[in-house]
């Protein structure tokens, strides 16, 4: 039978702690799977503390009690930030579930030159929302318990100076060096451009904050396509996949 697995975001987690789901967890559980009074299952905290649970009230003010601690790590040895120029339609979404499935640690939207999505203040303040949670439920399925942080949305050029001292890293068919050959960093950044691609001013300025271009072959990627195939390279040669 299948651990169901919760997350419930920065909760004082403790054996023997009586605490109340939150909305979401009370969907999941009650609404959804009609768990009942002493049903068990996992729940986390998403900062890597984790614990078997029981629910001990599952009336219109749910709680559970945690039971055993977990201890183990499933975290990559990698700590990799994605820039991901914001994609349409639902492929942002794919890209981010698939992202926190790979092992990503931080990922940051990127508006860009050619970037096809516009949004106002609030629209901006819900999609990220929506796509924390999404971070959530890959972590839920996946078996992590620490959660990736989606970042506010940052316009791509103040956001090329940041954390100068890891490798940074842009995909850009036009380059010379496989991401296969480079010498990895622990902590890593790496920008991903929309459909249209980094126009040249921007690959341009990548490069004067000290990006490194790389390609993953011969054939044009989509741009989703990429983030999954990159993450998966870095994985499986310097990581844990």
């Amino acid at each position: 039978m299948r651990t169901v697995r919760i997350c419930q975001l920065k909760a004082p987690l403790a054996i023997d702690a009586e605490l109340p789901l939150d909305d979401d967890g009370y969907g999941h559980l009650i609404r959804v799977l009609r768990f009942t009074e002493d049903d068990e299952f996992v729940v986390f905290d998403g900062l890597g503390n984790e614990y078997e649970a029981i629910l001990t009230a599952a009336g219109k003010s749910a709680t559970y009690k945690c039971t055993k601690k977990i201890e183990r790590n499933v975290e990559s040895p990698l700590f990799i930030e994605l820039g991901q120029v914001i994609s349409r339609g639902d492929k942002m979404e794919f890209t981010i579930q698939k992202a926190v499935e790979l092992g990503i640690s931080k990922i940051t939207p990127l508006y860009s030159s050619r970037c096809g999505v516009k949004l106002d203040d609030k629209r901006k303040d819900k999609k990220v929302e929506q796509w924390q949670k999404i971070a959530i439920a890959a972590c839920e399925q996946s078996g992590r318990n620490v959660v990736p942080v989606v970042e506010n949305i940052t316009n791509i050029d103040s956001w090329y100076s940041q954390s100068p001292e890891y490798l940074s890293l842009t995909l850009d068919p036009k380059a010379s060096i496989k991401l296969t050959e480079l010498e990895i960093k622990k902590n890593i950044r790496l920008l991903i451009g929309p459909e249209g691609g980094l126009d040249d001013q921007e690959i341009q300025k990548s490069k004067d904050n000290s990006f490194i271009g790389v390609t993953l072959g011969p054939r044009i990627l989509r741009t989703e396509t990429a983030a999954l195939a990159a993450l998966s390279i870095l994985g499986c040669k310097y990581g844990d996949l």
